[in-house]
């Protein structure tokens, strides 16, 4: 599959067979530096018939999925302390560890069980922070990811991202025959969830603000649509059935105006769906394509994909309308933007030397860096803290995900086994 246009990013879906199942990630690449941490095992309560989630290895392997911590092997603990009269802080000095997580599970006063943990700074010889969660025994996964985004703030300064959740479409049987599903899982890829099943293809599923629902475009009745979709009740609701191409939704940050690119006037061209009062307005007027609009953070510019000066490249508008600005000129191909949170970069798709990358364009400087080293790398997504980015991309001849730092040294894949995955999308922080 090479894209050949911005028309075709936006229309062209290639699928391989698939069986679901949960993403795998593997680590394919770590930082050096790395903290070391250690995170022994929780007490539980001894109950017959319940089996409880392992909520020190959650931590633990969401701390090393980061690249900013290297938790110690269980093997080469030499005590287990559970309360912190247990700990004795010159054993884990000897060990050189940087900090230390304790915790028990107990049952709760309330119904449940509440899990309770100490991080202790070892070299300091002081307690960090002593929290306690509720929850029930099906939750305690959900748990262990807000305790390891409590470890990774109070240590990087920080928000985690191990509690949010990713979006992508897979898809089952032959080309011709498939059944393409709209996922979320877990940030680990535990927990996958079917939020859409079609014979048709799904595209660009896009997070609200507040995470609770999806937009998406969907190929249902051989016409794009673009919908919006509840993921706690499931309920959808078409929001662009235009004729032509209904493509790219993008939410505002105040999670009330959709922009998406519609060739309704016979050209496509980037516009914004008021979601209370469904007013439509056209942002963009060009004999070009425009298309893949994403908003600044600030909610007053779109930056949007156009091939207006002869090759794909990224431009900005003011979020009303008006005159666009070029933002790329490094490299003959940049397309699928994304404002970094902190709205001082831009993720893109960018060619070098005849191959899709996944580029990182500082603002400031114009320099663009590039973060992968694929032959077909496309779909960027940032992580809400800004650290990570997933994308799409080929290995062992299909479609996989990948994530990689935004200083490109630490590096992992995603894989769901035989399916191809695709279209990620990175949720925000859920609070």
């Amino acid at each position: 599959m090479k894209p050949l246009s911005v028309l075709s990013l936006l229309l062209l879906l290639v699928w391989q067979a698939g069986a679901h199942a949960r993403l795998t990630i593997e680590i394919t690449g770590g930082a050096e530096g790395a903290q070391p941490i250690a995170v022994v095992p929780f007490a539980k309560p001894k109950e017959r018939g319940v089996l409880f989630e392992d909520v020190a290895a959650v931590i633990a392997a969401d701390l090393a999925r980061t690249g900013r911590f290297r938790p110690m092997p269980r093997s080469d603990m030499t005590a287990t302390p559970h309360t912190p009269e247990e700990v004795d802080l010159h054993d884990w000095r000897r060990l050189a560890m940087d900090n230390l997580v304790i915790g028990t599970i107990e049952r709760a006063a309330v119904g449940g069980y509440d899990v309770s943990f100490v991080l202790f700074d070892v070299f300091r010889g002081r307690r960090l922070a002593t929290k306690t969660f509720t929850s029930s025994v099906s939750e305690l996964r959900y748990t262990a990811h807000r305790i390891a985004d409590v470890i990774y703030k109070l240590l990087t300064g920080s928000p985690g991202v191990a509690a949010t959740r990713i979006a992508y479409v897979i898809s089952d049987g032959n080309p011709g025959s498939q059944r393409v599903k709209l996922e979320v899982a877990d940030s680990d890829g535990h927990n996958p969830q079917t939020i859409m099943s079609s014979n048709d293809p799904i595209m660009s599923p896009a997070w609200s603000p507040n995470g609770r629902k999806l937009a998406y475009v969907s190929f249902e009745n051989r016409r794009t649509a673009i919908y919006i979709q509840e993921l706690a009740t499931g309920r959808r609701e078409r929001v662009a059935g235009f004729e032509g191409i209904n493509g790219s939704p993008a939410w505002s940050p105040n999670g009330r105006s959709l922009a998406m690119t519609l060739s309704k006037g016979g050209n496509p061209d980037i516009y914004v769906l008021d979601l209370s009062s469904r007013n439509l307005r056209q942002v963009t007027n060009h004999f070009a394509i425009d298309t893949e609009p994403a908003w600044s953070p600030d909610g007053r510019h779109i930056i949007f994909t156009s091939n207006r000066g002869g090759n794909p490249q990224i431009y900005r508008v003011s979020a009303t309308g008006g005159t666009a600005v070029r933002v790329t000129f490094q490299n003959d191909y940049n397309g699928r933007a994304s404002y970094a949170p902190d709205g001082r970069s831009i993720l893109c798709v960018t060619r070098i030397d005849g191959s899709f990358r996944i580029g990182l364009l500082d603002l400031k400087s114009g320099i663009m860096r590039s973060l992968s080293n694929g032959r077909l790398d496309e779909s960027p997504s940032f992580a809400p803290n800004g650290t990570m980015v997933i994308y799409a991309t080929l290995h062992g001849g299909r479609g996989v995900l990948s994530a990689v730092s935004v200083d490109g040294a630490v590096s992992q894949r995603l894989h769901q086994g035989v399916s191809d995955v695709r279209e990620p999308a990175w949720s925000p922080l859920l609070r």
